[in-house]
């Protein structure tokens, strides 16, 4: 399924806190070929799972991220 390549977690299962909890995503690793992310829990900041991200996958989100750039905002602004 599609739809779901590029889904990203809000909150997982902390086996420490005994419920889902919500989770902060960081990078932990850019390869050429790939990022690693690490989801952490927000409360006791146990590593509850990881998500990689191919190049080619950042190259269309970026693009994406491009073309939503407001209208009427110069470029210049960062958007």
């Amino acid at each position: 399924m599609s739809q779901f390549e590029n889904l990203r977690a809000s909150s997982l299962y902390c086996n420490k806190c005994a419920k889902p909890m919500p989770v902060r995503e960081t990078l932990l690793l850019v390869l050429p070929d790939k990022e690693i992310y690490d989801y952490l829990c927000t409360g006791c900041s146990s590593s509850l799972g990881s998500r990689e991200v191919s190049a080619g996958d950042l190259r269309v989100a970026q693009a994406a991220m491009t073309r939503r750039r407001p209208s009427g905002i110069p470029s210049s602004f960062g958007y």
